[in-house]
C-alpha cells in the first residue's frame, strides 16, 4: 500500500511571449514580486513555431523563459497559473492579448505546464486548471512526448530546461531533499 507523503518541492518557470518586447520585460518584474526572484532567463527569442498567436497579439512575437529562485509546492501551479491570467488580463488591449504567460514546474523527472485546456494527456488538479505532461527526464535529458508542442521539443528550449534543472538539482542538494 502506498501512503500518502509531502511531495519535494519543484522549480516554478514561465514561458512569456509579445509583440511587445518591453512588456515581457515589465512582466518579469511582476512575476518576480509575486514569486520570488528570478534565478535564470533566456537569451530573447522569437516564437515562431506557430503562427497561431498572430491574429491576437500580432507579429513577430518576442518570448523569454524565466525560472524562479523560491522552490514550491506542485500544488500551488493552480494558484501561479491563475495568477498569470490576471496578470495577462491586466494588459489587454479591446480584448486581445498583448502577453501571453505560461507557468509550469520542473522536477528531476519531468516538466509539467499548467493550462485551462482539457485534453486527452491533461490531468484535471483544481479551479479549472489541468497538468501538461509536456516532458520528461530519460538518458541525462529532457525528451518530449507525442504531444509535446514543437517548441517544447526543440533542441534550443529542451537546453535551457537542462541548465534549469542543473540551478534546481543544486538548490535540492544544499536543502537536503531527496533528488
Amino acid at each position: 500500500m502506498s501512503h500518502p507523503k509531502r511531495p519535494e518541492p519543484v522549480k516554478l518557470i514561465c514561458s512569456l511571449f509579445s509583440a511587445e518586447q518591453g512588456l515581457i520585460g515589465l512582466v518579469v518584474e511582476q512575476l518576480a514580486g509575486l514569486f520570488g526572484p528570478v534565478d535564470w532567463m533566456s537569451p530573447p527569442l522569437f516564437f515562431d513555431k506557430s503562427r497561431f498567436y498572430e491574429p491576437e497579439m500580432g507579429w513577430p512575437l518576442h518570448r523569454r523563459f524565466v525560472s524562479f529562485q523560491d522552490l514550491m509546492d506542485p500544488g500551488q501551479i493552480v494558484d501561479a497559473k491563475l495568477k498569470t491570467n490576471e496578470i495577462e488580463n491586466m494588459y489587454l488591449r479591446e480584448g486581445r492579448r498583448r502577453i501571453n504567460i505560461d507557468p509550469g514546474y520542473l522536477t528531476p523527472e519531468r516538466l509539467i505546464l499548467a493550462t485551462g485546456k482539457n485534453y486527452t494527456h491533461r490531468v484535471y488538479l483544481n479551479r479549472g486548471i489541468y497538468a501538461d505532461l509536456t516532458l520528461i527526464y530519460r538518458k541525462g535529458s529532457y525528451r518530449p512526448l507525442e504531444w509535446t508542442y514543437p517548441d517544447y521539443a526543440s533542441a534550443e528550449i529542451v537546453s535551457y530546461f537542462s541548465e534549469i534543472r542543473t540551478l534546481y538539482m543544486k538548490q535540492l542538494r544544499e536543502r537536503g531533499e531527496p533528488c
